[in-house]
């Protein structure tokens, strides 16, 4: 008995070493675009056979083990032509030993080479193994007050969840899943509870074991991890575990010094500025900087910004003056 090749491929329109995030991706749109109730009833036959090819070729590829052995018939893929059920180092079976209704309403193609394989006769939609969920990463935004303070931070997060009908395959027997829509998953929020841990700094990543991607079969579930998305401060730059705040001294602050109140984490602290300070110039403050992933903390830097200041007196502009007139003079 000859059937007829199913070239799984073109019917997604992947190319052969597509990886399974593209087959997935181009079954989803194919799924959309041909959901049977999306098209009027002169084309509703056709798009009933569409969803089954797609959804038969989807079966397949999407398996590694059948996609496998799918790939397994070598060079007769390429003629696309009628073969017999044997051959090729790849076991075949006759059709007509199977009950078409326990495979879905796929091809004699796929019943031949799939037909007698143990588990066949379930649905072809049911998995019969376990799959651990995928690991999801996502931002998280923290204040700079949250990364120094440490403790813990209540999130809310929007993800799917595997449709507990067609268990994440978005179809039901031989149509698309009414629960899900064909997606296979649902929309999903849940409310977590992150620990910041002490020395952490942008860019760093917070695992959260088992709060990721929801397993098949049992699985476990995967890992969700969080990078951490430092927000702006309106006091302070960060650079690795050190702050660097800015101070604005009038012309003659600098040049006579004195003392001036500068923000820390910690609250405002006086700091004494030395005479004959530039522009730029950095103050260091040891230990005034954010937790180190040991012992201590890193260092705050007060940099110094000289600002002429406004609205100036008439006895203020003269001052001014003389000074201008005395640096002159001196050359």
């Amino acid at each position: 008995m000859a059937v007829s090749y199913q070239d799984y491929y073109e019917i997604l329109g992947v190319p052969r070493d597509a990886s399974a995030k593209d087959i997935k991706a181009a079954y989803r749109k194919l799924a959309r675009q041909w959901h049977p109730d999306l098209h009027t009833e002169k084309k509703k036959a056709e798009a009933e056979e569409k969803i089954k090819r797609i959804n038969e070729a989807y079966e397949v590829l999407k398996d590694s083990e059948k996609r496998a052995k799918y790939d397994q018939l070598g060079k007769n893929w390429q003629a696309g032509q009628d073969f017999p059920s044997y051959g090729d180092g790849v076991h075949f079976y006759q059709s007509g030993n199977i009950n078409p209704e326990d495979l879905g309403g796929f091809s004699d193609f796929f019943n031949s080479i799939f037909g007698g394989q143990a588990g066949a006769r379930s649905s072809p939609f049911t998995s019969s193994f376990s799959r651990q969920g995928q690991d999801i990463e996502t931002n998280l935004e923290i204040s700079l007050e949250e990364l120094f303070r440490g403790g813990s931070k209540s999130i809310r997060l929007s993800s799917r969840q595997i449709c507990p009908e067609c268990q994440g395959q978005g179809v039901q027997g031989h149509g698309f899943c009414s629960h899900c829509g064909g997606t296979g998953s649902l929309p999903q929020e849940k409310n977590l509870e992150v620990k910041i841990p002490a020395g952490i700094y942008e860019g760093s990543t917070i695992r959260l074991k088992g709060q990721g991607g929801q397993g098949l079969g049992g699985g476990a579930p995967g890992d969700l991890y969080l990078k951490v998305t430092l927000l702006p401060h309106p006091y302070f730059k960060v650079k690795d575990q050190d702050l660097e705040a800015k101070v604005v001294l009038h012309p003659e602050q600098a040049v006579l010094g004195g003392k001036v109140t500068v923000p820390t984490m910690e609250g405002s602290v006086t700091v004494t500025i030395p005479a004959g300070s530039h522009n730029g110039s950095r103050l260091r403050l040891k230990g005034k900087g954010l937790p180190l992933k040991k012992d201590g903390r890193g260092d705050q830097y007060v940099v110094i910004e000289i600002d002429t200041p406004r609205d100036l007196t008439a006895e203020e502009v003269e001052l001014y003056r003389q000074l201008k007139e005395i640096r002159e003079r001196q050359g």
